[in-house]
């Protein structure tokens, strides 16, 4: 039987997988795990858990998803946890996870919590560090090693894992402090939110690709890797051309050559990015990216890599400090 790990001095007591304690060791006995909805129906700090699995099920499907034998995974949200996403979702300081379980909210619930779950069992020794994790729901997370292990969600939140390898009959639990949410955002809305902010970013990214007529293209299924440039690298390109930004935009075949050699077919995660390796482009040409994250371009030229994985619904960005140029 595995034991729960915990890295906040999380207890689970009179759980139905707790060992008997007595005063030598033909007195201690062991009870069978039982299910993972069982499992959480017997631990206190996952009641909102349970109460959001019952509401938002559609005739019991996801209690018997959890309930069925099977090799699961659930990142399992303790109740604090829903008690700060209501207060994320509704904007009121005093709401509770059980304000979450409306008729209007039931759609998302389904999705967040069918994105807790994976469909094979991953104990805490076989986590993928640093690479994409698909879920039930279809979208992917990934797990960053620390101590303890943080979960990056698809909308770049972050969730520490406080608890690992609850085991259960049809797969294994961990435990974390924050509900993790999907991305809702593909890669040009994710652009389109920085150019907006406080603090500006990608805005003639932006521009270049709607003039480009590349947004559409940028918003499909993907899944895409994006190297972007800021707008630092481009304000720098326009000296290195001797062009305005007016100019630039004009030159739409120089546009869709140069913003398709900045992207990457799939989801390339940096743990996975092969190093000193030609990685071909969409634009068709390749470069090639070393161990310190530099890129050189099929000119020769180099960039940075300042930013990695921002995550978005159809791939991921990777923010750069100079705009790539493909072979002349």
């Amino acid at each position: 039987m595995r034991r729960s790990t915990s890295f906040s001095m999380f207890m689970l007591a009179g759980t139905a997988f707790a060992a008997g304690c007595g005063d030598n060791d033909d007195d201690a006995t062991t009870t069978d795990p039982v299910s993972i909805v069982a499992t959480a129906q017997e631990t206190p700090s996952l009641s909102t858990l349970v109460a959001a699995l019952e509401f938002a099920s559609n005739d019991g499907d996801l209690v018997d998803l959890l309930s069925a034998s099977g090799t699961l995974t659930v990142f399992a949200p303790s109740n604090a946890a829903f008690d700060a996403l209501a207060i994320e979702l509704t904007g009121n300081s005093g709401a509770k996870g059980a304000d979450l379980l409306t008729a209007a909210n039931k759609p998302l619930l389904r999705t967040v919590l069918t994105y807790h779950v994976l469909t094979i069992e991953v104990n805490a020794a076989a986590i993928p560090f640093g690479m994409p994790i698909t879920t039930a729901e279809g979208s992917v997370f990934k797990i960053e090693a620390g101590s303890p292990p943080v979960v990056i969600d698809g909308r770049n939140r972050t969730a520490q894992i406080t608890g690992t390898d609850i085991d259960a009959s049809n797969g294994v639990i961990h435990l974390i402090d924050k509900v993790i949410l999907p991305a809702d955002k593909n890669i040009v809305q994710t652009a389109q939110a920085a150019a907006g902010a406080a603090t500006p970013e990608f805005t003639i990214l932006v521009e270049a690709v709607v003039a480009a007529d590349l947004a559409a293209t940028l918003s499909g299924a993907g899944p895409f890797t994006v190297f972007a440039p800021t707008d630092d690298a481009f304000a720098a390109l326009l000296g290195e051309l001797g062009a305005t930004k007016d100019q630039l935009l004009a030159n739409k075949p120089l546009l869709v050559e140069v913003l398709t050699y900045h992207v990457v077919p799939g989801r390339v995660f940096e743990a996975a990015v092969p190093i000193d390796t030609p990685i071909t482009t969409v634009q068709t040409d390749q470069l090639s990216i070393n161990a310190d994250l530099t890129i050189t371009d099929a000119r020769g030229r180099t960039s940075n890599i300042v930013g990695t994985e921002v995550q978005t619904s159809n791939g991921v960005i990777h923010v750069i400090d100079k705009v790539l140029l493909p072979a002349q």
